[in-house]
């Protein structure tokens, strides 16, 4: 039996190293004993130090525990120190999964098929179509009366033939599998197969939140935190809210109502500033077409792409005898549109390439726009000077 599973409470160890080796460039480390645990079951892998080397990554690979290293270690005498924090949250999240699961069982007739040990928050699935707030607000109080009860988790082996005599409530295992399985108790809740590690009571969990729900495969994923991730949740959204206020000007209960109008007021902005841009687009394309000569030009600064195509747009149309060179300055560069009406006698493919290049620049379009970007405007009247050739 592992370090891990003797006592998941041991912080350092020193072992063996029995074994190295290498697989796709990442160093690996055979151990005699270890007290990192490798990912299954819906937990990560444990991280920490292998003498002055980092593990990175633990996994099961046929019967033996794969240390895999930020650096090649050698065979011999080796220390480990886990990443305690890292074990602790993993500790928290996964005992509190299996609360979470038994009582969702006992109380609601809710069955657990997957468990997602995640970064910020965790999951579990449940075989339940949907699931309102309301029904996560009751399965957070039960499970909250579980943490509290200070329950002993405590570990033992039983044989598979014995599960139905211990009411184990056991996950699949590999068909035909015979031998003795570790099991996690709850005492007086729940009693489960399961090769994780786990708290030595259900009091060191602290808390539990429910944080979510979503529908996915006939059944329902249920997103929660545990432990010391409430208490740093809580705090995050704590200094947000405190951000908000003071840019907001307003307190927690008026937040949700003041971003609302905020919103509303910006989709109105954003709808008046599109109708004024296609006014001035429409006023500059009549200004332009009522100009002498078959060649015009205009340049904006402040204006993006869009406008430009939507000038050039409009310039064919009531001027489709004209060429055009329509420049802007943007936040990200110059822009340029080339614009070739049906009766100008150009073909906008040919005419295009060579005034982007005068323009240091690439684009690409059809009849009647050619558009894209400029390195540069120095050589604009060039540009120009091209197309009243042409």
């Amino acid at each position: 039996m592992h370090g891990f599973h003797r006592d998941p409470f041991l912080k350092a160890l020193d072992t063996e190293i029995t074994d190295t080796g290498e697989v796709e460039g990442r160093p690996f480390a055979i151990l005699a004993d270890t007290i990192f645990y490798p990912e299954g079951g819906g937990q990560p892998a444990d991280h920490g130090r292998l003498n002055e080397a980092r593990v990175v990554d633990v996994q099961k690979v046929e019967d033996e525990v794969c240390h895999y290293l930020s650096e090649p270690v050698e065979p011999g005498p080796a220390y480990l120190e886990l990443d305690w924090p890292r074990r602790w949250d993993h500790m928290q999240q996964h005992t509190a999964q299996h609360v979470l699961t038994a009582v969702a069982l006992r109380d609601f007739g809710w069955r657990t098929t997957a468990f997602h040990l995640g970064p910020e928050s965790s999951d579990i699935e449940l075989d339940v179509a949907k699931l309102h707030r309301r029904d996560l607000d009751r399965l957070e109080v039960a499970v909250a009366a579980e943490i509290l009860a200070a329950r002993t988790v405590s570990y033992k082996e039983a044989e598979v033939e014995d599960f139905e005599r211990l009411g184990v409530r056991s996950r699949r295992l590999p068909e035909g599998f015979a031998g003795t399985v570790r099991l996690v108790e709850i005492e007086g809740l729940d009693l489960n197969t399961c090769g994780g590690t786990h708290l030595q009571s259900t009091a060191e969990i602290g808390t539990l939140c429910l944080l979510g729900t979503e529908t996915m495969r006939g059944g329902s994923r249920v997103f929660f935190v545990a432990g010391d991730r409430v208490r740093i949740r809580m705090a995050a959204h704590e200094e947000r809210n405190q951000q908000l206020r003071s840019l907001l000007d307003t307190g927690d209960d008026e937040l949700a109502d003041v971003v609302s109008l905020r919103i509303a007021r910006e989709k109105d902005l954003a709808r008046t500033a599109r109708r004024l841009s296609d006014e001035l687009a429409e006023a500059a394309a009549l200004s332009l077409a009522a100009r002498p000569g078959p060649v015009v030009d205009a340049h904006w600064s402040g204006h993006d792409m869009g406008f430009l195509q939507s000038v050039g747009r409009r310039l064919a149309e009531q001027a489709p005898q004209m060429r055009a060179l329509l420049t802007a300055e943007t936040d990200n560069g110059p822009v340029f549109v080339v614009v070739a009406g049906n009766e100008s006698g150009i073909d906008i493919s040919e005419i295009g390439p060579p005034i982007a290049e005068a323009l240091g620049g690439r684009g690409g379009g059809k009849t009647p726009i050619f558009q894209g970007k400029a390195a540069s405007l120095a050589n604009r009247e060039a540009a120009l000077e091209h197309l009243r050739k042409t």
